[in-house]
Formats: C-alpha cells, structure tokens, sequence
C-alpha cells in the first residue's frame, strides 16, 4: 500500500453574533490585539426545542483588531475565517490552563442588529395596509376541522 502525502489543513468559517464590544488591547511591545467571541447557531434543537449556540473564542491583530474595535458592538453579525490556535497557561494555582482560539485570517460584516431594526421598520413603513383600519383577530375554534368538511 503506497500513502500519498497529504497536505495538512486547519480552516475554520464561521458566523455568528458578537456577544459583547471588542476592546482593542496591546501587547508589551505595543501590537494591537483584540480577543472576542462569537455565538454561532448550531444546526440543531435540543430536546426542548431550543435553538442552541456555541461560543467559539477569535483573536484578531493589528489593523484587523483596530477595523473590528471601531466597527462591531455587541449583537453585529460577523463571519470570520482563521485557524484553531491552542496556547496553556498556569493559573494562580498553578493548575496548566488550556485556550483554544480562532486566530483571524479574514472577517466580514454580515449584517448589525441596527440594520436588522431598519428593515423591520422599513417593511412597517412600506405596509399598504397599515392606516387600513384596526386589526382583526380570528377565533379559531369557530373554524370546522378538515375532518368535518364535505369534500
């Protein structure tokens, strides 16, 4: 049997939702850093039906770290392009702490929670019926089930 070589691959696209405002950070030798995270939905329910969500650690630096400080806030959605990064410290226990993050190759704005409230305000605005009169709630149980139609 003759194994081919395989080319090592560490890629990882996400989207999701800052969960809070990246601070933008320096290290000792005054490189820009920011470290941020992100709710990304998963694909799935749980058993009770809710939606749930992992909260994947990015790391951004220089130019990048200063974009997304000035641009995102809690809430924008952003999709982020890196690779998983692992890195261990001792705590004050001296306990080895590990940290996976994704270091930031490339991101995008996706869409803000604000661009989000304007579209649903725009869809209200442009409504051609609402200055048509009140709102007319059904009672449904005055509605015949399929069953008992006649055709």
């Amino acid at each position: 049997m003759q194994w081919k070589k395989v080319k090592r691959v560490n890629k990882v696209v996400l989207i999701g939702r800052l969960t809070a405002k990246p601070e933008l950070r320096f290290t000792s030798s005054n490189v820009g850093f920011t470290r941020f995270t992100i709710a990304v939905n998963r694909q799935y329910s749980g058993q009770d039906k809710k939606r749930e969500a992992d909260f994947i650690n990015v790391v951004a630096w220089r130019k990048q770290a200063e974009t997304i400080c000035k641009y995102f806030d809690k809430g924008n959605l952003i999709a982020v392009e890196g690779k998983l990064q692992t890195s261990n410290y001792d705590d004050k226990d001296g306990n080895k702490r590990y940290i996976v993050d994704v270091a930031l190759d490339n991101f995008e704005f996706i869409e803000s929670k604000k661009q989000d409230t304007k579209k649903e305000e725009n869809e209200e605005k442009n409504d051609p019926y609402k200055d048509f009169g009140e709102q007319i709630t059904i009672d449904d149980s005055t509605i015949p089930d399929d069953d008992d139609l006649p055709f």
